[in-house]
């Protein structure tokens, strides 16, 4: 079925060095931050990764047509992007932005 990955682990061509092994894999879990364990973004979350207006309205535009944003949010979420820009959103979110706040970099 994998052709490629068999090829490799039969002949030995890919060989990844495994720098530590963690012995209780228990604590691993309590050990992790849990700040967006079960967390879904919101249109606002995705408006903030946004660098202009023409992006966050496409973001709008697909989360309404897939019925994730009702029509009367998104008007309001339009008229605000044209008014305030999308700035007024919150301060642009970072690749590693969820990363860097759950404390995993």
């Amino acid at each position: 079925m994998f052709p490629n990955l068999t090829r490799e682990i039969e002949n030995g061509d890919v060989k990844i060095n495994v720098e530590s092994v963690q012995a209780d894999t228990d604590s691993v879990e309590t050990e992790l931050p849990d700040k967006f364990l079960n967390y879904n973004p919101t249109i606002i979350d995705f408006i903030r990764r946004c660098d202009t207006e023409a992006q966050a309205e496409s973001i709008v535009a697909f989360m309404e047509a897939r019925g994730e944003l009702n029509k009367e949010h998104a008007q309001q979420i339009r008229h605000r992007l044209r008014q305030e820009g999308v700035r007024s959103f919150g301060p642009k979110k970072e690749d590693g932005y969820y990363f860097k706040q759950g404390g995993l970099c």
